[in-house]
Order: structure tokens, then sequence, then C-alpha cells
């Protein structure tokens, strides 16, 4: 059975590769926290809508209307068993530790005089630990839009404001479902302020801007991808809970030429604790800001789950027996700040400068785009995808 790690890998690689067609800037989401929600959703769909949601966590490909009964009965166990690990996976980070804030937080927003099947709240509640919030769209649809956003403000610590714009939800709206997730964390030794300088990042052969650069040299987890002409590396942070990985190409162009060939296993691969090895590293990276906000409704039906948003293949049978409800919005924001002490985030990037290495040092100079990712190490799940091009 695929575990969670592998399957937030895959599908934050998935969705990193369809966003890139549309943006060549920074891109920057949380897999984990679109999985859950999707997870949530996958609870209400029945039909082909479920086969296709199922799909997002099964590496198996298989449309239901091919299977046998035998084999039906085993995608619902699976199913279940990926309902399981992320219940396992909510209580695990909700234990709370000194070291950083990890918050996921999951709630469902319901018109209040519309009939929702009591099963479905309770395993919403089971599995992914969401509460129903009655609220009153059909008369106040903007002022249950703030109430909505004033909540995940309050999840994310202020970083994520208005997740729903304006006219986002109507008079019509029957359920909104929210996944939030926050992160701040120091690193495991920080990077001193006195030794950061500013240093040119180049985002083309052609094209620079300055940004404050930050240094240290220090044991690292490091791995030379010589096929790939690429280095990965492991930052931890306190604890060694979680840690940053970066990978940077050689060449200031080089991210774009290796991404097609780096695969969501690879990157499970080359960031194994058996493939990597400690090294004395100089590293320099940049202090950065970035986010984003993303409606990935076409996004993800371009990855197989259109009927998630068609008004009439959509079947949510298993979250109301009233018919008609669709999905119509999947808005998606994030945002991080990487600093000397460690790094916030409701969502992550990185950078860096050169000084000439001594010999057995390696050099990681993190000043042209590269690639990062957040990782809860113990489950290997993914919390945060992004690519640092533009400062």
């Amino acid at each position: 059975m695929d575990t969670l790690g592998a399957i937030s890998t895959r599908f934050g690689f998935d969705l990193f590769k369809e966003l890139k067609k549309t943006n060549d800037g920074n891109i920057f989401f949380s897999p984990v926290g679109l999985l859950t929600a999707i997870g949530m959703l996958l609870l209400g769909t029945r039909g082909a809508t479920a086969s296709q949601l199922e799909e997002v966590f099964h590496s198996e490909k298989g449309m239901r209307s091919s299977r046998t009964k035998a084999e039906e009965n085993k995608v619902i166990e699976k199913t279940e068993a990926i309902h399981q690990q992320f219940q396992k996976f909510l209580t695990e980070i909700s234990k709370l530790t000194n070291d950083y804030e990890l918050n996921i937080a999951n709630r469902l927003f319901g018109e209040k005089t519309y009939l929702f099947l009591q099963k479905y709240l309770d395993y919403v509640e089971k599995y992914y630990h969401a509460s129903l919030e009655p609220v009153d769209f059909v008369n106040a649809a903007d002022e249950s839009r703030k109430k909505i956003n004033s909540w995940v403000e309050s999840k994310t610590n202020e970083r994520i404001k208005d997740l729903f714009p304006d006219g986002s939800i109507s008079s019509s709206t029957k359920l909104v479902l929210v996944n939030t997730v926050y992160f701040k964390g120091q690193w495991d030794r920080e990077f001193k302020k006195e030794n950061t300088k500013e240093e040119k990042f180049w985002m083309n052969k052609s094209t620079s801007k300055s940004v404050q650069m930050m240094t240290q040299s220090h044991s690292f987890s490091f791995t030379f991808l010589e096929d790939l002409q690429a280095k990965i590396l492991g930052i931890p942070y306190k604890n060694n809970d979680l840690s940053m990985f970066v990978l940077l190409p050689n060449d200031i162009d080089g991210l774009e030429k290796i991404i097609d060939k780096i695969s969501p296993e690879k990157l499970v691969e080359w960031t194994s604790p058996g493939h990597m090895e400690e090294r004395r590293v100089t590293l320099h990276l940049p202090r950065f800001e970035v986010e984003d906000s993303y409606d990935l409704e076409a996004v993800l039906a371009a990855m197989g789950m259109s009927d998630t948003f068609s008004e009439h293949k959509a079947d949510y049978s298993g979250v109301s027996s009233l018919s008609g409800l669709q999905a119509q919005k999947f808005l998606h924001s994030s945002s991080v700040a990487v600093t000397e002490e460690g790094t916030e985030a409701a969502a992550a990037t990185g950078i860096g400068f050169t000084v000439t290495p001594a010999p057995g040092h390696e050099n990681v100079h993190c000043n042209h785009p590269f690639l990062f990712f957040i990782r809860h190490n113990e489950s290997n799940s993914i919390l945060f995808f992004g690519r640092f091009s533009s400062p």
C-alpha cells in the first residue's frame, strides 16, 4: 500500500509540473494540505467521481468500470486505509512540542438549512478531525465568507488572509471545506546575522536581483546527483522532526533542463537517509519570502479529477441525499518566510552565496533557481513544496 509519504511526494511533484506550465516564477503550495482536502471530498463522493479521486492516492491506475467485484472491494479497503493514515498523521502532528509549531486544521462550513448525512459528518470528524460549523449562506453569504476567512487567518497566524475573495461565495453555496497548514520552525543551527550579505541571485544567465544571502559552514546531509549535475542538501529544524531539502542544479539555468528527469520515486530515494551522507558544507541560502494563491479547479481537472467540478457528473451522494451538490471552487493560498532563525510557512522556499571552499568541503551556493520542500521526517510526508526562481 502507498504510504502518505509516497503519495504526498508523487502528488506534490505532479501538481508542481502542472502549475509550472502557466507559471514561470516562484511556486509554493502544501501537498499534504491539498491531499487532506481531497481526502475529505473523497469520503463523500461515489461512483466515477470517487474513482477519479482514488487515483490520486493509488499508484496503480484503473477505472472502476473495468474492475471485478473483488478488485472493487480491494480498492475500498485501500481507500479506507488512506483515511486511517490521515487520522494517524493528524493525531501524531497535533502532539505539542516546544521546538516548532506545526498545525493542520480542517473545518466544514455548511448552510444551516441544508441536510448533510450524519454518517459523512461522523467520518470527517473521525479521520480528519473536522467538525461542521453551520452558517447562513442563503441570507448572509458575505458575512459567512468573512467568518471563514477569519477562521483561516486565526489558524495560520495571520499569514493567509482572504482565502475566499469577494464574490466567491454566494447564496447558493451549501458547503465550504477548508484545510490550513501552518508551520514555524527554528533551524537546528541558526545562521549568524552578521554573516548575511547582499548578493546577486541569477534568475537566468542575463538577469539578476539583489538578495540578502545567509551563510554558514557545518555538517549537513548531502548528495551529489552526477547524472543531473545537481546537489541535494537537507537542512534540519530543531529536534530533527522536520527538514528542508534544497535541490540545486549546478547551472544557472539548469533547473528547467532537469525537471523532466526527476520523478517522485527518485526524490524519495535521493532524500532517504541511506542515500544522503553527512558532509561538511558551506551553505549560502537567501533570506526570502514567497506567497501565492491558486484556484486549482482547472489544474486538478487536468490531473484527472474533472468529474469533481462537473455540474452534471459530480456525485456527492455520500455528503447529502439531496441531488445537485457540486464542488465549485478549489482555492489554495500559501506563504513562507525563510530567515536566519528558521522558517515560518503557511508554505516554503530557499537560496545562497560563494566563498572559496576549503578542500574536502562541499559548496552549496543557492544563487539561482532551485526546488525546495519541507518534510515531516517520521511519516516522510511533504508539508510544503516550492520553486524559488524570482526574489
